[in-house]
């Protein structure tokens, strides 16, 4: 996924991976490319970002994804707050395609490595790639597995609809 460290089906890790149309044009392009670098798909969807190194200030409001750099995203469920740590594996940064993919951390309810890619294609239109391998992680949190892939399944549809952007310019073709 982020260079084969982990590959589907592997040591029992469940693989997920979907493309999702967004829309069409340069202003959601510009929306979405930059969203999806500053964390977001994830906040975008309900969750916090925070940095889990020396400083604690709230990232995913303009501050970038940066690769081998630790946060943790705070699932927010009406009265619960579940943190998550992760390390984000690499960043990719190229004119038509960007994102983010980032592995969990000891304390995560899953383990495994997730994925956030958004590509501009030809025809100017924008897609939203998630990808994914996760299992149980160890101690209490593996037997919340099942729980924890019911809220995947509901983040994953806020996920695609986070990055569909701003109302589009008429003039834009989108």
């Amino acid at each position: 996924m982020t260079g084969g460290e982990l590959r589907a089906g592997s040591a029992g890790f469940r693989g997920y991976e979907r493309t999702f149309l967004l829309g069409h044009g340069s202003s959601l392009w510009a929306f979405a490319s930059t969203e999806i670098l500053r964390w977001g798909v994830k906040t975008r969807s309900g969750f916090s970002v925070e940095s889990a190194g020396p400083s604690t200030s709230v990232t995913g409001l303009g501050h970038p994804v940066i690769a081998g750099n630790k946060y943790w995203l705070i699932a927010n469920l009406g009265p619960l707050r579940i943190h998550e740590p992760v390390q984000v594996v690499a960043v990719v940064d190229k004119p038509d395609r960007k994102g983010f993919a980032y592995g969990t951390l000891a304390g995560h309810p899953v383990r495994g490595e997730e994925a956030f890619i958004v590509d501009r294609r030809t025809d100017g239109s924008v897609w939203l790639t998630i990808r994914s391998l996760t299992r149980p992680a160890s101690g209490l949190w593996g037997a919340a597995y099942p729980v924890a892939l019911l809220a995947q399944r509901l983040y994953r549809r806020r996920y695609f609809r986070s990055l569909r952007g701003p109302v589009h310019d008429p003039g834009d073709g989108g």
